[in-house]
């Protein structure tokens, strides 16, 4: 991503905050074949690692952990973004010399992906995920509240993801 240095954040704080209002960022891998991207529920552990670990999951019908990467794997996180028009500034009137433009944050964090099986580990995974989301709502849903069996017979049609100390870049333009 390019990040003009005007509009480049560096604070850790802040990006990690980013990553964890963003519900459903893009996990961006290149390949042989081709670049392939899916839009993946992913976490932040940051205990884990230097700069913390990310974690979700895909379903284990998306060929994307199935192709081999080329390098390092890509989670775009997006938070807030809108238009600009040039209407809104005076200069408008003045001169006329000025452009529309879009106001955003985003992080893009990058690391080697690992995908991963283990019962364990998913359930784990899932488990924080679904706490996560769930956290807000008044009366939050768990995975305990379903069968262990049903549970157990879903975590099967998932494939784990793991990004270890991802690198990021952020921008708030």
């Amino acid at each position: 991503m390019y990040v003009p240095p005007a509009f480049r954040d560096d604070d850790l704080d802040n990006i990690r905050a980013t990553i964890r209002s963003a519900r459903l960022p893009n996990l961006v891998t290149a390949t042989a074949d081709g670049p392939i991207a899916t839009p993946v529920p992913l976490c932040l552990d940051e205990t884990e690692g230097e700069r913390g670990m990310l974690y979700g999951h895909v379903a284990k019908a998306n060929p994307q952990w199935k192709t081999s990467p080329i390098g390092e794997a890509l989670a775009i996180f997006m938070g807030p973004e809108a238009y600009v028009t040039p209407s809104w500034y005076a200069t408008k009137q003045e001169t006329g010399k000025v452009v529309p433009t879009w106001n955003y944050i985003a992080v893009h964090a990058y690391g080697p992906v690992d995908f991963f099986h283990d019962h364990e580990r998913l359930l784990e995974v899932v488990t924080r995920l679904t706490n996560i989301h769930e956290r807000p709502r008044a009366t939050p849903w768990t995975v305990d509240d379903a069968p262990a069996d049903f549970i157990a017979a879903q975590l099967r049609g998932i494939v784990g993801v793991r990004i270890p100390s991802p690198g990021s870049k952020a921008s708030a333009r």
